[in-house]
């Protein structure tokens, strides 16, 4: 259940960085503060300039300050799914205490003994999700604490990143002068959030097109499964266009906003609108049909992409179907495309706050509801790997005061200098052990 309380998340995005300040009472979200940044130091949504994102970061925290009216101290940060690696584990223990009642030291064990393996040295266990527990034989346990017994095992998940990206964004984090309360693993807290029960349950893929790479996740049986991502998003689109075109990047993400579709089907090709060629004095006119079939041609490569290693364990047999959200995804015609590809149930997903009914913020609001929903055992099992010895409850904001900044002053924005999307990168494939293969049998 939701704590009563202040939340920040934070998303650092390849296109954006956004914060949402979000205020619980009784369970209900309220958000009070938004901030969104251009990104700078961001390519395919891996940090590439500590100090670029770290001025970014505050430049976002900022404006989500102002509009809350409080001084943001620490923030609830995305993890991106690059490398991603979920397993499962296992661990038991015989209770400790002399009356055989379970404590939280019982539970922080048991999580010690469900972490004992070989991890690779330029990997780091991000995190560790407990499913359930078993007390003597007793089985479906959420919360073992207060229970009467002499052994206990613990069922859950562990998640595994790339050092360097964990270490990345920390030190992002802690040099724009704020402290990490929870790293929240994005594709999990999307998962989370935004899913109904059922399709927790009977297994959904979701979509996310952001910038810079899509990433796609399968939720079944209520745990997170699988996790794929492609280095190509919304971006690569934008680039497109403007090689095809001979037009600057900015003209042809205006134009990809203004005028563009993703289904060719639903376009003219009497309707034309003028360009601003490089090199040409006078603007060419160009129609909407060809302009959608160049969109198309990007989009229809990304979803096929997914639809690739969908295929490998056979995710696209859950009757969730797929569910698109982030910036990417709203485009006209995206939804018509996808459906087309994944010949299966297709739907759109757009948050349902008011003044953020877009779903380039579904993320970052996600982080947020993720965060604030999460149990003490979660936090006792975390504890087994941050070797702290309380739970350490979350402070994100302050009283409200004015707010001043010490390091990385404001500078002057630089035009995006976008990566080479033409060509179309390399897929990072997270591993996917035998277990996860068959999960669907």
């Amino acid at each position: 259940m939701a704590k009563t309380g202040m939340y920040v998340g934070l998303d650092i995005g390849t296109t954006s960085v956004k914060v949402v300040v979000a205020e619980y009472i009784d369970s209900q979200m309220n958000i009070i503060g938004v901030g969104n940044a251009k990104s700078e130091g961001i390519n395919r949504g891996i940090i590439v300039d500590i100090d670029k994102t770290v001025q970014a970061i505050q430049r976002a925290v900022r404006q989500a300050e102002e509009k809350a009216g409080i001084q943001i101290k620490s923030v609830n940060v995305g993890l991106p799914a690059n490398l991603l690696e979920v397993e499962s584990c296992q661990g038991m223990i015989a209770v400790n205490s002399e009356s055989k009642e379970i404590t939280d030291e019982d539970v922080r064990n048991v999580a010690s003994a469900a972490l004992v393996r070989s991890t690779p040295p330029e990997r780091q266990i991000v995190s560790i999700l407990p499913q359930e527990f078993t007390v003597d034989g007793f089985e479906g346990i959420k919360d073992p604490r207060g229970m009467i017994g002499v052994r206990m095992e613990m069922f859950g998940l562990v998640f595994t990143g790339p050092k360097t990206i964990v270490h990345n964004i920390r030190k992002c984090v802690e040099r724009a002068g704020l402290v990490v309360s929870e790293l929240v693993i994005t594709p999990l807290a999307l998962t989370e959030s935004i899913l109904s029960d059922g399709e927790k349950d009977f297994g959904t893929i979701v979509i996310d097109m952001g910038g810079g790479q899509t990433t796609t996740s399968v939720m079944h049986d209520k745990q997170l499964k699988f996790t794929h991502v492609n280095q190509e998003g919304g971006e690569f689109v934008t680039k497109d266009i403007s090689i095809v075109l001979n037009t600057s990047f900015n003209n042809a993400e205006a134009l990809k906003i203004n005028y563009g579709d993703a289904y060719p089907e639903r376009t003219s090709a009497s309707e034309e609108f003028p360009v601003d060629i490089i090199g040409k004095s006078e603007p060419i006119k160009i129609d909407e049909r060809y302009l959608s079939e160049v969109i198309e041609a990007r989009i229809e490569q990304i979803f096929r992409k997914s639809k690739e290693v969908l295929d490998e364990i056979d995710g696209l047999d859950l009757p969730g179907g797929v569910i698109l959200t982030g910036g990417a995804a709203s485009l006209p015609g995206v939804v018509d495309l996808a459906q087309e590809i994944f010949d299966t149930n297709v739907k759109l997903y757009v948050p349902n706050h008011m003044g953020l009914r877009n779903p380039v913020f579904t993320n970052v609001i996600s982080i947020v509801d993720y965060s604030a929903n999460l149990t003490e055992v979660y936090h006792l099992a975390k504890t087994a790997i941050t070797g702290e010895k309380t739970i350490s409850t979350q402070q994100p904001v302050a009283s409200p005061k004015e707010v001043t900044y010490e390091t990385y002053p404001e500078v002057e924005e630089q035009h995006y200098e976008s990566p080479d999307e033409h060509s179309t990168g390399e897929n990072v494939k997270g591993k996917i052990s035998d277990f996860f293969k068959n999960i669907f049998d």
